[in-house]
C-alpha cells in the first residue's frame, strides 16, 4: 500500500471515531449535566472537520509535478495544517467563554455516571493517538502529526473533564463548578497543542532544515556509489511525506563531464531506492584531488 494511501486511512480512522464520540459526548453532557462534557464534544465535532480538511490536503498533495509545480503538491499538506490549527484555537475559545458564562450563572452539578463514560472515552483516544503518531512518524506526515496530537489533546480534555466532574461530585454543594473549570483548563491545553502543531508546519513551509537523521543517512548511502569519494552541501526541503534534497558531491577531478554526469545519476537511483521517502533530487558533482 502507497504512503498516501495508507495516510488516507488514518485520517478516515480518526474522522469516524471523532464522529462517533462527539455524539457520545453530547448525549452523555447534556443528560448528565456537564458542561466539561460538552466543551470535549465540540471539540472532537471541530476533530471531525479538521479531519475532512486534512483528508483533503494528503488527496490534493498527491497530485504529481507539473508544468507550474516541478516539485508536487506537497506543501498543501502543510498548509492545511494551519487550517486546522485554526479551528483548534476557535473550539478553545468558545469553550472558554461558555465555561465562564457558566461559573457566573448558578446550576446543578455533574451526574456520576458520567464518569464512566469519560474513562471509556480517555482509554480509547490514548490508544487512538497512539495509533495514528505511529503512522506519522512512519510517513514523515506533518498533518497526521496534528492528526494524532487531536486525540491526545482531547483525552487530556477529557482528563481534566473526569477530574473536574469527580471534584464536584465529591465536593457536592457549592463544588458544581469544578465541571467549568475543567473545560477552561481544557481549552489552555488544546491551545498549547495548537502551538505544538503549527511550529512544524510553519518550518516546513519556510524550508526549515532540521533533518539531520536524514542528512546523515543520505551522505553514508552517497559513499555506496562507485565513483563517489565524499560530500561536501546537503539541502533538504520537506513537502509534504517527500523530502527534496540538493546534494553535492566529490567526484575525481580528471574524469570527463561524460563520466561525472553517470555517477550522478548512478547516486540519484542508488538513493531514490535506498531512501523511499525522497523526491527530487539535484546532484551537483564537485571535482576532488
Amino acid at each position: 500500500m502507497s504512503q498516501e494511501k495508507l495516510a488516507i486511512r488514518t485520517v478516515i480512522f480518526s474522522m469516524l471515531g471523532n464522529a462517533l464520540l462527539s455524539g457520545i459526548k453530547f448525549l452523555a453532557g447534556i443528560f448528565g449535566n456537564s458542561f466539561a462534557l460538552i466543551a470535549d464534544a465540540i471539540e472532537s465535532l471541530v476533530d471531525v472537520f479538521s479531519s475532512i480538511l486534512v483528508l483533503i490536503g494528503l488527496k490534493y498533495a498527491q497530485r504529481p509535478a507539473d508544468e507550474n509545480h516541478p516539485y508536487g503538491h506537497g506543501k498543501a499538506e502543510a498548509l492545511i495544517t494551519f487550517l486546522v490549527v485554526g479551528f483548534l484555537i476557535v473550539s478553545a475559545v468558545t469553550i472558554a467563554y461558555q465555561a465562564i458564562q457558566n461559573i457566573r450563572t448558578p446550576h446543578e452539578g455533574p451526574a456520576s455516571w458520567t464518569l464512566a463514560v469519560l474513562a471509556a472515552i480517555i482509554l480509547w483516544k490514548e490508544i487512538s493517538y497512539r495509533f495514528v503518531l505511529n503512522r506519522s512518524k512512519k510517513l514523515q506526515s506533518s498533518s497526521l502529526r496534528a492528526e494524532a496530537w487531536h486525540h491526545r489533546s482531547d483525552a487530556i480534555t477529557s482528563v481534566a473533564a473526569f477530574i473536574g466532574i469527580l471534584i464536584a461530585i465529591w465536593g457536592g454543594e457549592g463544588y458544581e463548578k469544578a465541571d467549568d473549570y475543567a473545560a477552561i483548563f481544557a481549552a489552555g491545553f488544546i491551545l498549547y497543542n495548537c502551538y505544538l502543531i503549527f511550529r512544524p508546519a510553519l518550518g516546513e513551509v519556510m524550508d526549515e532544515d532540521t533533518h539531520d537523521d536524514l542528512t546523515a543517512e543520505i551522505r553514508k548511502v552517497a559513499l555506496t556509489v562507485e565513483g563517489i569519494t565524499g560530500t561536501e552541501k546537503c539541502f533538504i526541503r520537506k513537502a509534504g511525506m517527500k523530502f527534496h534534497v540538493d546534494l553535492h558531491a566529490n567526484v575525481d577531478g580528471d574524469l570527463t563531464v561524460r563520466e561525472g554526469h553517470d555517477i550522478a545519476h548512478d547516486l540519484k537511483d542508488t538513493l531514490k531506492k535506498e531512501i523511499p521517502e525522497l523526491g527530487h533530487i539535484l546532484i551537483h558533482i564537485e571535482p576532488f584531488d
